[in-house]
C-alpha cells in the first residue's frame, strides 16, 4: 500500500505538541497518526503512548473500541499511570454507550462506571504526592450515578406496569 514516512527524533517534542493540539481541536484521528509516528522511531515514549491511548479513547463509539486502549495501556510504565488511564478507559467508554442509548446501556455504563472507579482507587495508593487526579476523576464518577438513577446494577429492575384503557 504505503511505506509511511519516519519522523526525525529531533521532531519529537513539536510532533507532541501538535498532537496534543488536534485533541483539543477535536480532531483526534490527526493526534493518534502522529503519536504512531512518534511511536515508530521511539516505541517506549511514555507521553506519545499517554496521548495515544487517549486519543484512541476520543474516538469511543466512531469506530474505536476499549480493547484497541487496552493494547496501548499495557505499555505505560508505573502502577499508578496504568491503574489511573484504566479508569479513564472505563470512563470513557461509560460515556460513549450512554451517548449512544441503547436500550440496556443504564446497566452496562453503571457497572463500567464502577469499574473505573475501583481503577481510580488503585491509582490511589501509588499517586504521586500532591497527584489527586485519581480522586478528582473517582468522584466524578460518583457524582454521574448519584445524579442518573437509570444508571443502576443488574437485578435492581424497576417494573413499571403499562397503562390500562
Amino acid at each position: 500500500m504505503f511505506d509511511l514516512k519516519p519522523i526525525s527524533p529531533e521532531a519529537v517534542p513539536v510532533a507532541l505538541q501538535k498532537a496534543e493540539r488536534y485533541r483539543l481541536l477535536n480532531e483526534p484521528w490527526q493526534a493518534e497518526s502522529i503519536c504512531r509516528d512518534i511511536l515508530r522511531i521511539e516505541p517506549e515514549h511514555n507521553q506519545a503512548l499517554v496521548m495515544l491511548l487517549l486519543a484512541l479513547t476520543d474516538q469511543f463509539g466512531k469506530g474505536v473500541t476499549p480493547a484497541q486502549a487496552r493494547e496501548v495501556l499495557t505499555r505505560l510504565k508505573g502502577s499508578y499511570e496504568r491503574a489511573y488511564y484504566a479508569g479513564i478507559i472505563c470512563e470513557r467508554w461509560a460515556d460513549a454507550l450512554l451517548s449512544k442509548g441503547s436500550p440496556g446501556v443504564g446497566f452496562t455504563a453503571y457497572e463500567t462506571l464502577r469499574e473505573a472507579m475501583e481503577h481510580y482507587e488503585r491509582a490511589e495508593q501509588h499517586r504521586p504526592e500532591g497527584n489527586d487526579d485519581a480522586l478528582l476523576r473517582w468522584n466524578t464518577c460518583a457524582r454521574i450515578l448519584m445524579r442518573n438513577p437509570d444508571l443502576r446494577p443488574r437485578g435492581e429492575e424497576v417494573f413499571e406496569p403499562a397503562l390500562e384503557d
